[in-house]
C-alpha cells in the first residue's frame, strides 16, 4: 500500500458504515495554530460544506479549532478514510496556495467514534461547540466565528 495511503488510516479494521454518525476529530502538524488565521479556517469549512453538497455527509456540528478540527457527521456513502483524506488534502493545498507553501498542514491519521443509537446525538454536538469556550477563546459561542450546529 502507498505511504499516502496509509497516513489517512490511524489503525486498522476501520468500519464506514453508511447512516451511521460519526466524531471525527483531525489535528494539524506539530499541534500549529494554522486555522488562528480565520482565512485558512475559511478553507476548511469550504471543503466540509463540498462534502455535504456531494453527499458525502450530512454535517451536524463542526468546530475548527486553531490547531484542530472536531466534526459530527451522517456519513451518507463512501468511507470515512476516503473523506478524511478528501478534506485534509484539499483544505491543505488550498491553504498552502494562500499561505505559499506553509508546509504540511494535517498530522496523519484521524480519530473517529461511532455514536451508538442510545447516545444524545445533541450532547455530542454541545461538546463539540463548546470547545472554543473550554479553551478560553471566547466568552459566548457566538463570539467565535469557526463552527456550526443543525440545531443552531
Amino acid at each position: 500500500m502507498p505511504a499516502a495511503a496509509k497516513g489517512c488510516r490511524l489503525r486498522n479494521a476501520r468500519i464506514s458504515e453508511p447512516g451511521r454518525i460519526y466524531l471525527l476529530t483531525a489535528v494539524t502538524h506539530q499541534r500549529r495554530p494554522v486555522f488562528s488565521d480565520l482565512r485558512l479556517g475559511r478553507q476548511l469549512v469550504n471543503q466540509l460544506r463540498c462534502a455535504d453538497e456531494s453527499s458525502a455527509t450530512t454535517s451536524m456540528a463542526w468546530v475548527v479549532m486553531p490547531d484542530h478540527l472536531h466534526w459530527l457527521i451522517e456519513l451518507n456513502n463512501g468511507t470515512l478514510a476516503d473523506l478524511m483524506c478528501r478534506i485534509k488534502s484539499r483544505s491543505g493545498r488550498s491553504i498552502n496556495l494562500m499561505q505559499r507553501d506553509l508546509g504540511q498542514v494535517w498530522q496523519r491519521g484521524y480519530y473517529d467514534r461511532a455514536l451508538r443509537k442510545e447516545e444524545d446525538i445533541k450532547d455530542a454536538a454541545r461538546y463539540i461547540i463548546m470547545n472554543p469556550l473550554r479553551a478560553g477563546l471566547v466568552q459566548r459561542i457566538g463570539d467565535y466565528p469557526l463552527w456550526d450546529a443543525i440545531w443552531v
